[in-house]
């Protein structure tokens, strides 16, 4: 008998990723699905890094690279730090890897032994808490509901904290609700962790760059905690390069040298010709970046008009990323025909199913009574989607 491990049956299916491949099903089988559920730019690469990547091969740049990353490409990330968010560090200090999300992985499982403890505030991405179980760590959510627009304050981290804690793990903006942190509030939650100098700070801002709030604070800016905080992002979002699976993490050298010992023995360095074209994302013009970001603005001011239209659906204004997260409790007990809503995954399943929109059950991202919309995607795919969510809630009885 065929055995599968149990750190992979204890590991729960990605439910964005699930609700994707459930559109797809629906649509090869000829139904106009309009997918909400994956967060993904719909933008082109921009022509530039593209020809970099072409230059790349013409190059023969088609061997191994360097575990940690070309040097040439970890140069112009910490130049790209330092003129973005004020912060300084040295080539060797960050590491190139296939995605933001393997760069997590790396610092989680360079960092953290079996029955540490993970403090993230939900909701959050679907991948932390997964990650955190791969490690064998003890995940402590500390939730922040919609009323507090999802950013959690310092008393909750403090009360989160407990002699076991290892790991802070922040998101902002946030993936799935968009909130940004305002640099007073983040200082609030510094003078927290100031007081605990074995915790190590995890900050998830790969979705720096798509923010409408005019300015951004890196958790790295902060000298209380610098020589403890490590920063991960990538070129996914904010250039719409998700499929060339370039990510990175920057921190102190020793979790650097961690993470490249990991990654040397299970992937080895990242994509030659996508960390070529990641090099001219990051040294090349930047109008592209503004551009996408000012189209995100206008789609977020849409998507939360037409849903504020929409009876029983409770919503917030996004700061950043692009997704909207309402609060759908209102429309629980409710039914269609046979059909009841119990939760957000009956409603989410019967938005799929009955307007042919996918969405996501915000149970995925540890906040039930929510789903996630993604709105990086066309304005008339979003009036279409949203008509479509309208007509089927009112349908409800």
């Amino acid at each position: 008998m065929l055995q599968i491990s149990q750190r992979i049956q204890n590991l729960a299916q990605s439910q964005t990723l699930a609700m994707s491949q459930r559109s797809t099903e629906l649509r090869a089988k000829g139904i106009d699905v309009i997918n909400l559920s994956v967060g993904e730019p719909d933008f082109h690469t921009p022509l530039h890094i593209k020809e970099a990547a072409m230059r790349a091969i013409d190059d023969n740049f088609t061997f191994y690279s360097p575990v940690a990353g070309f040097m040439s490409l970890r140069k112009a990330i910490a130049a790209n730090l330092l003129a973005t968010n004020g912060t300084e560090y040295a080539p060797e200090q960050i590491v190139v890897s296939g995605g933001a999300k393997q760069a997590l992985c790396n610092v989680i499982l360079s960092t953290v032994n079996p029955g540490d403890e993970v403090v993230i505030p939900t909701p959050a991405w679907v991948s932390y808490v997964e990650m955190v179980k791969l490690a064998e760590g003890i995940t402590v959510p500390v939730p922040a509901t919609i009323d507090q627009n999802f950013k959690i304050t310092a008393d909750q981290l403090r009360a989160a904290i407990t002699p076991r804690t290892r790991m802070v793990l922040l998101c902002s903006p946030s993936n799935p609700t968009g909130s940004v942190y305002t640099r007073h509030e983040l200082q609030a939650l510094v003078d927290v962790l100031k007081d605990y100098p074995d915790i190590l700070i995890l900050s998830d801002e790969i979705y720096q760059h798509i923010n409408y709030t005019g300015s951004y604070t890196s958790m790295g800016t902060f000298p209380e905690i610098a020589d403890r905080t490590v920063i991960i992002n990538g070129v996914s979002k904010a250039y719409a390069m998700t499929g060339w699976r370039i990510g990175f993490m920057a921190g102190p050298l020793p979790i650097a040298k961690a993470c490249t010992k990991l990654q040397g023995q299970y992937t080895s360095g990242a994509s030659s010709i996508a960390q070529k074209a990641a090099e001219a994302a990051y040294t090349g013009p930047q109008e592209c970046v503004a551009e996408m970001c000012e189209a995100f603005r206008r789609r977020r001011d849409l998507v939360v008009k037409l849903a504020r239209e929409i009876p029983g659906l409770k919503v917030n204004v996004p700061e950043g990323a692009f997704y909207l997260f309402p609060e759908v409790s209102g429309f629980f007990g409710k039914r269609h025909g046979d059909r009841i809503i119990n939760d957000a995954a009956d409603l989410a399943m019967y938005l799929l199913e009955e307007a042919h929109v996918a969405t996501v059950d915000g149970a995925a991202f540890c906040l039930p009574g929510y789903i996630r919309l993604s709105y990086a995607t066309s304005d008339d795919n979003l009036r279409q989607a949203m008509a479509r969510i309208a007509s089927a809630l009112a349908a409800l009885e």
